[in-house]
């Protein structure tokens, strides 16, 4: 029997693309949304939309309480210790532009910021900038042929120097988990703190703050099957106390005046703003939705459909995949074609698929490629997507060669 997504149409916009001819394989760069998500996105508009924590009237108070119900949540689904260890961004990358920001204060010339190779530009750019405003050292971390950070390498370049190791957990170009635990065991050993990209890593499971050790903890809602313009940043309680407010303005002052001002802790304090009510509201939807889902049954359909995805591409001459991705993903080159061309001819037959760099140059670059083709998936995809995506590939490079 062919492989079927049971949760499919529990997502509207992919009846809307269905019907359009779209097959929409492009999870990684944002996902589509259940509808669950879109009735808490209305409602929060159809029942009197307010601000939130500075009204006393009824629709602030509702709004407040529905957007604190949502760091409840949230806190739940990372397994936080406290709800005061949940930030509300616009997105990851927001949130890691805050953290270099906020902790800007702690480093002395010469001190040393780790990353991988893999990274994404969100989580190199902030600390590149950084480095050079404070004249640090930006330490890269090498990989194995496969994708892994290579842990002999890691093991000599976490040392004394190292504030502060930053790393994705899985690559949005290799598609690889990494280990990163003993990496953070390493680097806090010598007094660093550590830091967590999850902007691919938490759609693909629960993750455990507890469990996993690291300091700081950001992903975004949009490829989280929720709205966009909204994030999460996790920190311990103690490490968000050692951030210094980077953002001035409505909500996150305790004392001001026209000369002096004093600001509230973390999470408000780092709040400034009116933040996106309607995007944390329907966040705690996103939640609520995925904590029903049968997380072993998405597990396991993600993984048989990964596999179909690989032996696939497999079946093409030429065709070579970046890495060996382990899940949600696959990057490749093919031979003597140009990737633009051949998304080109894709989009055409209606494959939603993306080509290009994938916000991670210097990574393509270490592969000596230009571009790539990305597949991604998300738990709606099935295995009719990936027909389609073969049919289209063979007829797209019968073409071009």
């Amino acid at each position: 029997m062919p492989l079927i997504s049971p949760w499919r149409a529990d997502f509207p916009g992919l009846r809307a693309l269905d019907a359009d001819g779209q097959t929409y394989l492009d999870s990684a760069a944002t996902a589509q949304k259940p509808q669950a998500v879109l009735d808490a996105l209305l409602a929060y508009y159809a029942g009197g939309a307010a601000n939130v924590h500075r009204a006393q009237h009824l629709p602030g108070e509702r709004a407040t309480r529905a957007f604190e119900a949502t760091r409840d949540q949230a806190a739940r689904w990372l397994n936080a210790t406290s709800r005061d260890e949940i930030v509300f961004t616009r997105g990851a990358t927001e949130s890691l532009n805050l953290l270099a920001y906020g902790l800007e204060h702690l480093f002395e010339a010469g001190d040393e910021i780790l990353i991988s190779a893999a990274e994404h530009h969100a989580n190199m750019l902030p600390w590149q900038q950084l480095a050079a405003r404070k004249s640090l050292k930006l330490v890269i971390l090498p990989l194995t042929p496969a994708g892994d950070i290579d842990p002999q390498a890691a093991a000599t370049l976490i040392g004394p120097r190292t504030r502060l190791l930053a790393l994705s957990q899985l690559s949005n170009v290799l598609g690889r988990w990494q280990d990163v635990q003993p990496l953070i065991r390493q680097a806090q050993q010598h007094g660093a703190l550590t830091l967590m990209d999850g902007a691919q890593a938490v759609v693909h499971g629960r993750q455990d703050m507890q469990a996993l050790g690291c300091d700081f903890y950001v992903c975004s809602s949009h490829k989280l099957y929720g709205p966009d313009g909204v994030g999460l940043l996790y920190g311990r309680r103690d490490a968000l106390q050692r951030l210094r407010h980077w953002q001035f303005g409505g909500e996150m002052v305790q004392q001001a005046d026209y000369h002096t001002s004093t600001f509230r802790p973390a999470p408000l304090g780092l709040e400034a703003g009116t933040p996106t009510v309607s995007g944390v509201i329907s966040l705690g939807a996103t939640l609520d939705y995925l904590e029903r889902l049968d997380g072993d049954a998405v597990a396991r359909h993600e993984a048989t459909l990964h596999r179909m995805l690989l032996a696939g591409l497999g079946n093409f001459p030429g065709l070579r995949l970046l890495g060996e991705p382990q899940a949600a993903l696959a990057c490749f080159t093919v031979e003597g074609v140009h990737s633009g061309d051949l998304a080109h001819l894709l989009t055409e037959q209606g494959i939603a698929v993306r080509s290009g760099h994938h916000c991670a140059m210097p990574l393509l670059q270490r592969l000596g490629v230009a571009g790539a083709i990305r597949v991604s998936l998300g738990l709606y995809n099935d295995e009719a997507d990936l027909q389609r995506l073969f049919a289209a590939l063979d007829k797209a490079l019968e073409l071009l060669r």
